[in-house]
């Protein structure tokens, strides 16, 4: 079992008194259920309900009064009732009921610990007449990010040096070489975990990969309503990881389905965590509006699962910059979803920037709010790639920063629009995304 960073805010919620229930949020196998039990050893008793299994179901089918399920649940575990107690409810999703009932835990059992987990809560909270607002905290739970990754390859002198000043030359090729590792195996628990365990040998991951896919692919059942829905998503996940640019979702992936269909099964497959939509914006300011009429891009829950769907891990082994590949596409894919594992807002995805007219079209990367300032992000494969959206944007925008991430060392540069706006052009490695806020100063 690898530390997730997590912990700290679950530990901090243990440390209070009379406790919300606290629900665990996120896609399948990102390790929702470890993390849970690695609390549990914080407490003298554990007990842990998996609401998939029909006996833990019957529990909240039987009767709506927690008092009454709780001393069932004990009684028929020979469990005595301690102080130290923590109620695990996995895949809560299975029984709505169980997620309306949280509030009554909150409010009747306040001495016990509830900690609840589903991976397709979107689609139960549809089910639930009154959801407990204002009686449950919500969390949650990625793919590992580069830093918990590190921690399970246990380089402990490279996060000491990433965690403290990853901008030291010394420290630049090492970690570099480890971030193109991560891009190619990606943060999935179980498929980091055999890695470890193989000797960091990537023939070991073929059948996790295949696992982990297949139970993916399987979940589309429970997201359609009809065989049309289920056919339209099927194609979605077997085209998808082909897709290099911006979609459309008429005839997506050669296809003959129509917008509002594919549209709909792309927002399913969104609520699931397993497809995200990244959609443009045209703000240079906060607060960030997003454009949903525009072509949106998509990005997949993790990079190692895209490698393995699309078959390019070989052609990334020995690469040392990986943005040289497929126009920088992989890159970009890793930057957004280190954004997205390391941003505290609840439900956070990034946008692109991006002006189009008749006249000619300007797109930067990334944009991402710093201190209440929108700044643009750029992914080039080194120095020499053109900046003419760039320049765009900050001729638009009130300040004078700018970020490219680069396989180089640091460095910073004084740029001049054409139309004469001076504003200084950070050049960080592809490694420093997740803390671009504590290393920039506006």
């Amino acid at each position: 079992m690898y530390r997730r960073k997590i912990m700290t805010a679950l530990l901090e919620w243990k440390a209070a008194e009379h406790n919300k229930p606290l629900i665990l949020r996120g896609a399948r196998q990102v390790g929702k259920t470890t993390v849970a039990k690695q609390l549990g050893k914080e407490y003298e008793v554990f007990v842990h309900l998996n609401l998939e299994r029909e006996k833990d179901a019957q529990y909240f089918e039987s009767t709506d009064e927690v008092k009454a399920i709780w001393e069932r649940i004990l009684l028929d575990r020979n469990i005595k009732a301690t102080k130290s107690i923590l109620l695990f409810i996995d895949e809560i999703q299975e029984v709505p009921k169980a997620i309306q009932l949280l509030r009554y835990f909150y409010e009747d059992l306040g001495h016990l610990d509830v900690l609840a987990a589903g991976s397709l809560l979107e689609f139960a909270l549809a089910e639930v007449p009154s959801f407990p607002v204002g009686r449950v905290v919500m969390r949650m739970l990625y793919p590992m990010d580069f830093e918990e990754f590190l921690g399970a390859l246990d380089e402990n002198l490279a996060l000491e040096y990433y965690s403290g000043n990853p901008l030291d030359e010394i420290a630049h090729n090492k970690l570099l070489a480890l971030f193109n590792e991560y891009m190619i195996v990606g943060g999935m628990p179980e498929v980091v975990s055999t890695y470890v365990e193989n000797e960091r040998r990537l023939t070991a991951l073929n059948e996790v990969y295949s696992s982990i896919w297949d139970n993916c692919v399987n979940d589309i059942e429970k997201y359609g309503s009809n065989k049309t829905e289920r056919r339209i998503l099927r194609h979605i996940i077997s085209t998808a990881p082909q897709v290099r640019d911006r979609i459309t979702f008429s005839g997506f992936g050669n296809s003959a389905y129509k917008s509002r269909e594919v549209g709909e099964a792309f927002r399913k497959l969104d609520k699931a965590g397993l497809i995200r939509l990244i959609y443009p914006t045209n703000s240079v300011a906060l607060p960030i509006q997003l454009n949903y009429r525009r072509k949106p891009k998509i990005q997949f829950l993790d990079t190692g699962l895209l490698n393995y769907a699309s078959g390019l891990q070989g052609e990334m082994l020995g690469t040392r910059d990986m943005n040289s590949l497929y126009k920088g596409y992989l890159t970009n894919h890793m930057m957004i979803q280190e954004l997205i594992a390391t941003n505290n807002k609840y439900g956070y995805v990034p946008a692109f920037w991006t002006r189009e007219n008749a006249n000619a079209n300007a797109e930067v990367d990334l944009v991402v709010s710093l201190q209440n300032k929108l700044i643009p992000i750029e992914v080039k494969s080194g120095k020499s790639g053109r900046l003419r959206s760039l320049h765009e944007y900050m001729d638009r925008c009130e300040h004078t920063t700018a970020v490219r991430f680069l396989a180089n060392t640091y460095s910073e540069e004084k740029i001049t629009t054409q139309k004469g706006k001076t504003y200084a052009l950070l050049n960080l490695p592809y490694f420093t995304v997740s803390r671009l806020d504590d290393l920039i100063s506006l």
